[in-house]
């Protein structure tokens, strides 16, 4: 029998306010990602490729190995100023929220600029021009009396925004700053709140890539790998490692088809399996080889592999 009264459905937000937009095949942002894989494995050359092709406009970059990595690292564009070399300074996560917080400044700024613009615009085409103040004149004239529109490097889109962390496992940052760097992770899209259009925020995808899973201190801690939107897993000859992923990521298919998945994913040389948790409706599978080939599970226990170019 159903009783009659209020609407109790559950009713969802519109809009993306945390949400950016990404090509077709390319996982949502923001976004948090954990890579692991042993020494010499790929990790570094996967993830400049993942955020090349999510097309950050800025990206922060943690390591104290950056300079070592430049070759790899110069496919992507990390101002010299983004790059932290320095992982026992625990001032690096406020530095980079600090910046992107201006990030959020500079974007409600040139909105709230272009609402002022408009209205100024449609003074001057209703030839209103007693409304117009000096103020405006000066804020929107340059020298030669030509109308001059507020501007934003990105044209008033919101920036996307990338923080790598590489080879930091066992750092003063990851021990004795781990606080710093669990709270940046559970509060990583609602960085740096904005008023300006659908509000939200700005937000930072982060990128973790670590040799271990686990480890007993300085290493990817719970609270990190359980904010975790996606993984990357290359090939380990650790047992108790794979069977810590394993236990960690397999419950919605079972162990048996994740081992399945995991080794026709990595049974290349630095081939790895890409595990996004929260795929869009268009893409046919969560579990991927490389970026670019799907890996479906099958209800009789198959992996059908769907390749995109």
């Amino acid at each position: 029998m159903k009783s009659r009264g209020k609407n109790l459905k559950i009713e969802l937000p519109q809009g993306k306010r945390y949400v950016y937009d990404t090509d077709e095949m390319m996982p949502n942002l923001c976004t948090q990602l954990l890579c692991v894989g042993a020494k010499g494995m790929g990790k570094t050359i996967a993830i400049v490729n993942l955020v090349k092709k999510l097309k950050f406009d800025r990206i922060f970059l943690i390591s104290p190995t950056a300079k070592s990595n430049h070759a790899i690292l110069s496919m992507i564009n990390i101002e010299e100023d983004d790059m932290f070399e320095d992982t026992e300074d625990l001032t690096i996560i406020d530095d980079i929220i600090k910046k992107t917080e201006e990030e959020g400044r500079l974007y409600d700024e040139y909105h709230e600029k272009m609402k002022e613009y408009n209205i100024f615009e449609k003074k001057i085409k209703n030839n209103q021009f007693s409304l117009i103040s000096d103020e405006d004149l000066e804020t929107f004239m340059n020298d030669n009396n030509e109308i001059e529109k507020p501007e934003h490097y990105l044209e008033g889109r919101r920036p996307k925004i990338a923080c790598i962390f590489d080879d930091i496992l066992g750092s003063y940052l990851m021990s004795k700053g781990i606080r710093k760097v669990n709270n940046l992770c559970i509060k990583h899209r609602h960085i740096s709140p904005v008023d300006s259009e659908n509000g939200g925020a700005i937000g930072i995808s982060t990128f973790f890539l670590t040799q271990t899973f686990r480890c007993q201190t300085g290493g990817i801690s719970k609270p990190i790998r359980s904010n975790c939107n996606s993984l990357i897993i290359f090939k380990t000859k650790n047992e108790n490692e794979f069977n810590d992923l394993r236990d960690e990521v397999a419950g919605e298919i079972g162990k048996e088809l994740f081992t399945k998945i995991y080794e026709i994913a990595t049974d290349e040389p630095h081939s790895f399996l890409f595990i996004d948790f929260a795929p869009k409706s268009t893409h046919p599978s969560r579990y991927r080889k490389n970026l670019d080939t799907f890996l479906i599970a099958n209800d009789d226990g198959t992996i059908t592999e769907r390749r995109y170019e």
